[in-house]
Parts: structure tokens; sequence; C-alpha cells
């Protein structure tokens, strides 16, 4: 699951970089059309895998942080002391 989420984390944060340098330099409408939902999707996913994570609640949370929510998790648990969450614990 970690490998999912950071793929979708650094997808994410590349959708996001391409859909900003269009905005900054040559405004094609179809980049937008087609990057801007994808973005969406992913940051869902990255949401949804976040909140999955055996970390404390305060560090799942992260995954809501847009752009680099994925990423900001996968350091918060690999970060955690063994002891920190019992595994199996979700919530």
């Amino acid at each position: 699951m970690r490998t999912v989420l950071r793929v979708a984390g650094i997808a994410k944060v590349l959708t996001l970089a391409i859909m900003l340098g269009n905005l900054a330099t040559v405004r094609l409408d179809p980049v937008g059309s087609v990057l801007g939902p994808v973005h969406g999707i992913l940051y869902l996913v990255v949401v949804v895998l976040s909140l999955l994570q055996p970390i404390p609640v305060g560090k799942r949370l992260l995954g809501l942080v847009p752009g680099i929510g994925g990423l900001l998790v996968l350091r918060a648990s690999r970060d955690r002391a063994p002891d920190e969450t019992p595994p199996g614990t979700y919530w």
C-alpha cells in the first residue's frame, strides 16, 4: 500500500507542476482539461490511502494537504516509532 501511495503522491505533484507550468506559460486548454480530473482523482486516492496507513490520526490527516500530502504521510510513517501505533490499529 505504501508503494501505491508513493506513486500516487509523486504523480499528484507532477500533475500539479505541469498544470501550473501550463498556466504560467502557454495556457493550453486541453492540458487543463485532461490533467485537472487526473489530479483530482489522484488527490482522492492519496486521501483514502493516507487514512488507511497504520500511523496516528494526526499524521494520517497530512494526506489532506493539497499538492504534497501523500509525500508528507510517507515521511511521517517512516519516522514513527515501532510502538507508537499497534499493528492493525487504523483508527
